[in-house]
Parts: C-alpha cells; sequence; structure tokens
C-alpha cells in the first residue's frame, strides 16, 4: 500500500479521459449507494401505504400484538430489535415477526432459512438465533461468516447442523412468501413495524414510525379493547 503510494507520486500526472470516466462512474455509484442507504436505515417520512391489511392482525386469542417486517442484515432492526422484545415481554403480548430480507443483502436471506430450522427446533430457539444475529450483526461479514456463526450457535445448543439445512427448498419457500405478503401490504422499508389489534374502537392498526412512542401506542390499543372479546380467526 505504501509502495503505491509512493510510485503514484513519482510519475507526472497526465489527462486520462478513461480515469476520469470511472472517477465520475464511481462518484455516481457512491451517491446512489447512500442514497439508498439513508433510505434504508433512517426514520421514513410518512407511514407506510398499506395495501393489503390481512397480516396485520393480532394472532387467535389475542387483542393487541406487534407486527415487524425485519431483515436480519439490517442495523436499524438490530436497533429496533431488544426494544421490540422487552415491549412484548412487559406487556405480555404477542410480537409476529416476518422475514423481508432485502436483495441488495448479501446473507440476510441465508440467515432468514436459518431461523426458521431452528425454528422447527423450537420457536424460542428461533427467535434466540434472530435475536443472536442482530447482537453480532457487525461482525457477520459475510454468508461464509455467517456459516461460521450459525455453526458455533448450534454447537452452543448441542446441535449438530445438517450438510444442507433446506435441501428441498421448503424453508427458502417460506422466507419468499413471507417477502411476498410484505410486497403485497406495501412494504418499503425495513423494520416496517405496527401495533395491531382486534376488534378495537380505534385504529385496527398503527405504524410505529417514532420508537419512543411504542408503550404509548400500545397503552392506547389495550385501552381501546378493553371490551372486545380476543380474535379467534
Amino acid at each position: 500500500m505504501h509502495r503505491f503510494f509512493r510510485l503514484a507520486h513519482s510519475v507526472p500526472a497526465r489527462p486520462d479521459r478513461t480515469g476520469l470516466f470511472l472517477a465520475l462512474t464511481a462518484a455516481a455509484l457512491l451517491m446512489a449507494t447512500a442514497a439508498r442507504v439513508h433510505a434504508q436505515f433512517s426514520a421514513p417520512p410518512h407511514e407506510t401505504t398499506v395495501h393489503d391489511t390481512s397480516a396485520l392482525r393480532p394472532p387467535a386469542g389475542s387483542r393487541v400484538a406487534i407486527v415487524e417486517f425485519e431483515d436480519l442484515e439490517c442495523p436499524d432492526c438490530a436497533n429496533a430489535n431488544p426494544i421490540l422484545k422487552q415491549a412484548a415481554a412487559t406487556y405480555k403480548i404477542p410480537w409476529v415477526r416476518h422475514d423481508f430480507p432485502l436483495p441488495f443483502h448479501a446473507w440476510s436471506f441465508n440467515a432468514a432459512v436459518n431461523a426458521r430450522w431452528f425454528d422447527a427446533r423450537s420457536k424460542a430457539l428461533g427467535d434466540e438465533y434472530r435475536d443472536q444475529v442482530f447482537a453480532n450483526q457487525s461482525s457477520i461479514t459475510s454468508p461464509d461468516v455467517l456459516n461460521q456463526f450459525t455453526q458455533k450457535f448450534a454447537q452452543s445448543h448441542n446441535i449438530a447442523l445438517p450438510f444442507a439445512i433446506d435441501p428441498l427448498g421448503k424453508l427458502a419457500a417460506e422466507v419468499k412468501a413471507d417477502y411476498a405478503l410484505g410486497q403485497r401490504v406495501g412494504i418499503e422499508h425495513t423494520p416496517t413495524i405496527w401495533v395491531v389489534t382486534a376488534d378495537s374502537k380505534g385504529a385496527p392498526f398503527v405504524e410505529v414510525v417514532d420508537r419512543s412512542k411504542l408503550y404509548q401506542l400500545i397503552d392506547q390499543s389495550i385501552e381501546d379493547t378493553k371490551a372486545a372479546p380476543p380474535h379467534t380467526k
């Protein structure tokens, strides 16, 4: 690296149209990437326009729930994860997690498939895997590193991973189905979070755009559903 730096400074600069073109192209790509990252990680400027409300209902037997569409490689999803986990535990309400792996993320789809494999052993184990992926997200830099992380996670629970986690593609199909559901709903960013209710006298669902207001929204939803029977469908 140092050697290249010295060599570059020992040769007189010459006009190079090809180099200029490449530099401008790189700058344009950098700006596009920055805009895309900003759109992903900053707070959305407005609430999601919902096209399909079928996913925005609490599970059977519940009046209020949290519904989230997440990407395991998304840093803002990692930020939201402990907040949502604590809220669900505090209020003892369901937290419904949907996979929405963004296409430009290198390993998020694989991680979602892995999580579903652990779900099949127990839902608690699958959620623990998701929590650990989020907690260690910055150190998971590639699909290969994800594989190593997953092997260690399985070993820590005395589980032997098979050579192929999803040989028939069943789990991958489930992840793709969740992604398609998110598209029908109108998901534009991750995480997208709602507090949803059954037979509420207020709004049937409200998006959590400002997470500092999450508990306030849950309190209001609980108040609005006091007289409602639990959701049964």
